[in-house]
């Protein structure tokens, strides 16, 4: 991670249904193996993505002398065509941008020179910027959505796999944004690498292969099934082998349009109807609308910031909750002497878990959208208040399961947030040469 920035992941996930209707287990996205990766250096800039050829996209970018934003475009296009069960167009993204100058021209952590502002609870730092392209529901979306003729929530497989499920994909307007604010290389050349590959092919990856054998709903998708499965003509076909070359010259075709007519080609058009109509041909049809895509627009928020010893560290605000959890859990680490630990010690994982516990307890109980919920954000990153949950962490047992506490400046009644959080999540982190940095968080919400 970049100095002074902080990659922040929005989402746990789920794993696999295990049956039809049967309620996804609170795990992360499906394991397909882990081989461990040697640490590597970077002299002038450095990518970090989830696929090789995402990465590939970063670094062509950053070598022709490409900003970190316009790097990580690149890489985020590539991974809707090579890791899709994570990411991509149709789903959305939080961006986190450090702008080297601006921080140049600030004081010490990130101030306007001159100031004389402590680091005390939520602060300001000109030198961060962050932009929030998170999905959105369409407009005619009703409270009983997921609720049956009988009054009951339809089962989980049911709703999942229907065009109820579909909202306003808001990544590429998160990205156009980011782009007009801090990219260098013109938008279209942004392009180029995904769409040589969407034309020539890339090798089916192990990972993806596992999850698509695995996956319980996407073979019933005829455009889906006959990209990535081999017809066999059986009920379950076999997904296509490990190495299998898959070409997607729709995507490659998609993204000229997007390549040359800005973001609106996807949000007004032909593309538009495309998406609408299959929402709404599905057997189980949603009421997403052209008029919810072509009012959909990316939101500047912003970050939320607060200190750790003596370095000050920026997330993505709500919606996210990822900012305001690392935050806090850094304020209750605080007090335990962490440099005398090693990374890995049975001691340092029980405190971070520790924190975790607390931090997400709060989590679920007080963090929502900021447009529709007035949060206790200052109070929950409150000095003396995280002093006050950090008392809860024994250094030699576990507290169990965390309950919420009460911070200050709480305004309204809160319940805790029972919703399954849903799998397919990517990151992005990048440097480029001139010290600029983004952290980027990408979703498709479920794989």
């Amino acid at each position: 991670m970049a100095a002074g920035l902080l990659a922040l992941l929005s989402a746990s996930a789920f794993a696999q249904m295990t049956a039809a209707g049967a309620a996804p287990e609170a795990a992360p996205e499906a394991a397909s193996g882990f081989k461990p990766r040697p640490a590597v250096h970077g002299k002038r800039f450095m990518a970090a993505t989830a696929n090789r050829h995402a990465t590939n996209a970063a670094f062509e970018m950053l070598k022709a002398g490409g900003s970190a934003v316009d790097a990580a475009i690149a890489a985020q296009l590539v991974l809707g065509l090579t890791e899709p069960q994570s990411s991509g167009i149709g789903g959305g993204a939080f961006i986190l941008v450090f702008d080297a100058r601006a921080q140049a021209a600030a004081g010490p952590g990130g101030f306007p020179a001159g100031s004389t502002a402590a680091f005390t609870g939520v602060s300001r730092a000109p030198a961060v910027r962050a932009y929030d392209g998170r999905e959105t529901a369409p407009a005619a979306a009703k409270a009983d959505r997921f609720t049956g003729p009988d009054g009951k929530l339809l089962a989980f497989a049911h709703a999942v796999g229907s065009g109820l499920s579909v909202g306003v994909p808001g990544a590429l307007r998160a990205m156009e944004l980011a782009h007009q604010q801090h990219g260098k290389l013109p938008w279209a050349r942004l392009f180029a690498p995904a769409i040589n590959i969407a034309q020539s092919g890339f090798a089916l990856s192990p990972r993806l292969h596992t999850l698509l054998t695995r996956d319980p709903l996407l073979r019933e998708d005829a455009t889906a099934a006959e990209y990535f499965y081999d017809a066999d003509g059986t009920e379950r076909p076999p997904a296509r082998p490990v190495g299998s070359l898959l070409r997607n010259p729709a995507y490659a075709a998609t993204l000229r349009a997007i390549a040359r007519d800005g973001a609106d080609a996807f949000y007004r058009g032909d593309i538009a109807r495309d998406i609408v109509a299959a929402v709404r041909a599905h057997e189980r049809p949603g009421d997403l609308t052209e008029a919810d895509l072509a009012a959909y627009s990316a939101r500047p928020r912003e970050p939320v910031c607060g200190p750790y010893r003596s370095k000050r560290i920026c997330g993505m605000p709500p919606p996210s909750a990822g900012g305001i959890a690392v935050l806090a859990m850094l304020g209750m680490l605080e007090r335990f002497d962490l440099a005398a630990l090693r990374p890995d010690a049975t001691q340092s994982v029980h405190l971070f878990s520790e924190a975790g516990r607390l931090a997400f307890a709060d989590r679920d109980h007080y963090i929502a959208d900021p447009d529709q919920v007035r949060m206790p954000v200052q109070g929950l990153l409150d000095p003396a208040y995280l002093k006050a949950r950090s008392a809860a962490i024994a250094p030699q047992r576990s507290m169990g399961r965390a309950i919420h506490g009460t911070p200050p400046g709480i305004s309204g009644a809160f319940a805790p947030d029972a919703t399954i959080e849903a799998a397919g999540t990517s990151h992005i982190s990048i440097i480029d040469g001139e010290g600029n940095a983004v952290a980027m968080t990408s979703t498709i919400e479920s794989a």
